[in-house]
């Protein structure tokens, strides 16, 4: 097997050890020489580590992700003068073989696989995205832990018999933390507390009112004040992470603007998108490699000529998550777009959750090619083709329901000269602008002339 790197180090990484293993094959010899070494996850011994393979002249170096210990290890070699090839791989990609388990065989196991170029390397993004990943995320945790208070503060009304979710959608809207502010204070009169309802829930405040118990205890108030608090609280932790995301990311307003022309993409998802891919895209060499990476494309499961199972793979669950509540977003947009289409075509044969993936999906694709090209999306009008396909759907489905339903003709309908379809159908050519069905209409009048 040829050797690609005569100089290869291999690092099993621990939290408070790493072992090194260095693969040097002498110019104009065949034989491969190993040194092995071991050090502490401190900053000064991880100088040392940088010492001793710039002593041996190392420029490849493997690392196995292990957790958050190789991270330290990898921005303090990063940063070094003496430049390194660092490649970060999947344990799973270089798992040991039963028997063969010990920390100085797994490094030399990196070295060895490393120096043949054997090896793919997980997609590590530059410092600076590195440093808006770190926020985002944050920013989804605060989120989340948000999520889960409100859900908390459910659970409380419902044992004190508060019904108040059961008439509006959400306890955080206006009127429902006008009401929740209100019983926190001791205010307990329903007829006022039902006077709080804003919009649509002012024709609501006799089912407010029953919502409403009698009575609640001071302990009730006390928990449900402790709640409060401790939303607020998150409310503007959240806001100042924003706030410093907002700033961070001016560098790339030009991508944001033009990841927002994308249907139902909002700002937080577009900072999603840059955080997580970055904004060059050379490290995926297609889109369908960037859809694996992040877990949105159908997995690979075959055996003796059988699919046996086409369940998606983890990938990146920061962006597939966001990506996946953008298409639950695109289920819900009024104005026709192709990717609402989409959704609910698959969802007609495969149910919603499959038509969220196929639909974000879609949506890393185009982000993909937006970021690449660096332009703004031009997506495809829904023509009339669309609408014709919808009134065909609806017919079919009154029809199985027992209402058989004829189309009107149209005053300018196309002739069964012009085109049986679309004559049958009672309405002008849809084909007329397919230059390979005027071709057809040619030779078709050219047979019949000969």
């Amino acid at each position: 097997m040829k050797v690609v790197y005569p100089r290869c180090a291999g690092l099993d990484v621990h939290k408070k050890g790493v072992h090194v293993c260095v693969r040097i094959r002498p110019t104009g010899s065949n034989k491969i020489r190993t040194e092995f070494a071991q050090f502490a996850t401190f900053y000064e011994d991880v100088e040392r580590l940088h010492e001793f393979l710039r002593k041996h002249k190392v420029r490849r170096v493997v690392i196995e992700s292990t957790g958050v210990y190789w991270m330290p290890i990898w921005n303090v070699l990063e940063r070094m003068t003496w430049k390194y090839d660092l490649v970060l791989v999947n344990p799973q990609h270089v798992r040991a073989l039963p028997g063969r388990k010990t920390d100085q065989q797994d490094c030399e196991r990196l070295a060895e696989l490393g120096q043949y170029d054997m090896l793919r390397g997980s997609f590590i993004p530059p410092v600076e995205i590195r440093a808006l990943r770190d926020l985002t995320r944050r920013r989804a945790a605060l989120q989340q832990d948000w999520n889960r208070l409100v859900n908390r503060v459910g659970r409380l009304l419902e044992t004190a018999n508060i019904k108040l979710g059961s008439v509006m959608s959400s306890l955080t809207s206006k009127t429902g933390m006008a009401m929740l502010e209100a019983i926190a204070r001791g205010v307990w009169d329903r007829e006022r507390l039902a006077d709080l309802a804003q919009g649509s829930l002012k024709d609501k405040k006799l089912e407010l009112i029953r919502a409403l118990p009698e009575r609640c205890s001071d302990h009730f108030r006390w928990l449900l004040r402790e709640l409060l608090d401790e939303l607020d609280t998150l409310e503007n932790r959240r806001l100042k992470v924003e706030a410093r995301i907002r700033h961070d990311m001016e560098p790339y307003a030009v991508q944001i603007r033009n990841l927002c022309t994308i249907p139902s993409v909002s700002e937080i998802t577009a900072w999603t998108l840059i955080a997580e891919l970055g904004v060059n895209m050379s490290q995926f060499p297609d889109p369908a490699h960037c859809a694996s990476w992040a877990g949105l494309c159908p997995g690979n499961s075959e055996s003796a000529g059988k699919r046996q199972s086409g369940r998606t793979r983890k990938g990146n669950r920061y962006l597939r998550r966001a990506l996946v509540q953008n298409a639950w977003a695109v289920a819900h947009i009024k104005d026709e777009n192709p990717l609402t289409d989409l959704f609910y075509r698959i969802a007609g044969r495969h149910g919603m959750k499959k038509a969220a993936v196929a639909v974000a999906h879609r949506v890393l694709v185009i982000a993909y090619c937006v970021l690449r090209d660096g332009s703004c999306w031009k997506g495809p009008a829904v023509g009339r083709r669309k609408h014709v396909q919808k009134a065909r759907r609806l017919m079919r489905r009154l029809a199985r329901m027992g209402f058989p339903v004829q189309p009107a003709r149209r005053a300018d309908a196309a002739s069964p000269d012009e085109c049986k379809k679309c004559a049958a159908w009672g309405i002008p050519c849809m084909h007329a602008w397919n230059p390979i069905f005027q071709r057809r209409k040619v030779r078709k009048v050219e047979n019949q002339t000969t």
